[in-house]
């Protein structure tokens, strides 16, 4: 059992969870909690390390036998050194660090028919996490993500999208306008959303392309709103100027790919 909070392994998972920066020159991120360790697991996914607690190990005995068999090594902590490396209000005592996933290379094949959806600088890890889990619950075929988005392996990213980060394909192009007028000129409909001079979502007979979401208070760029193919709205009745960007998302999701 490790029981100080000075070894250095303990104190590079904590560096782990905190530093975006850290998370990149190590090409590991983090995951916690039984059921996001579990699904990592389930998905594929071979933990570099498991932390757990004994506790943790009593109560949770299947998942502890499933998740360790998996890992490359399995580390006993004491509960103080898990709160140390821990991102929860209350700690399960489970916490597995993985290699990240390349994000570089488009994992999946476009198809001019299939539903997907793209985001321009979405900066809060809760609004990314949501919609992940969001997408992945409609069928969303992949995402496609600005590079100036926040962290995909944020802990809050991680957490909020229940295991969605395992499997739902993620694609991070150099460019992301540039991908987006390449997807224009392959035929496949491009829809950008925004209040202004665009159609209500509601009256948009789809057949497939690409839902583009923007940051959380300038909403799409007028650059990538210029490559795109359609603009739409959520008409709104109430005197509320706007929806959290997860909210609205989850809405243009729904009418797209019902």
């Amino acid at each position: 059992m490790i029981t100080s909070k000075d070894n250095e392994i303990i104190k590079n998972t904590a560096k782990l969870v905190k530093s975006a920066k850290y998370r990149r020159e190590s090409g590991l991120f983090t995951a916690e909690g039984v059921r996001i360790c579990r699904d990592g697991v389930l998905s594929g996914f071979a933990p570099e390390i498991f932390f757990y607690t004994e506790k943790s190990r009593e109560k949770y005995g299947e998942d502890f036998e499933r998740i360790s068999d998996c890992s490359k090594k399995t580390l006993e902590v004491s509960q103080s050194v898990f709160e140390k490396i821990s991102d929860t209000k209350s700690p399960q005592g489970f916490f597995c660090v993985f290699n990240m996933l390349d994000k570089s290379k488009i994992p999946y094949t476009i198809n001019n028919r299939g539903n997907y959806i793209a985001l321009e600088n979405v900066q809060d890890p809760s609004n990314l996490g949501t919609i992940l889990r969001t997408a992945e619950a409609l069928g969303v075929e992949g995402v496609i993500m600005s590079e100036d988005c926040c962290d995909f392996f944020s802990p809050k990213v991680v957490r909020g999208s229940m295991g969605a980060v395992f499997r739902i394909p993620v694609y991070v192009p150099e460019s992301f306008v540039g991908y987006m007028k390449q997807l224009s000129d392959c035929g496949m409909k491009t829809y950008g959303s925004t209040p202004r001079n665009a159609e209500s979502i509601t009256d948009i007979d789809f057949n497939g392309g690409v839902m583009l979401i923007g940051n959380e208070g300038n909403g799409l760029s007028q650059e990538v709103l210029s490559a795109c193919t359609n603009r739409v709205k959520i008409s709104m009745r109430g005197r509320a100027e706007s929806l959290n960007a997860a909210a609205a998302a989850a809405i243009l999701m729904w009418e797209m790919f019902r």
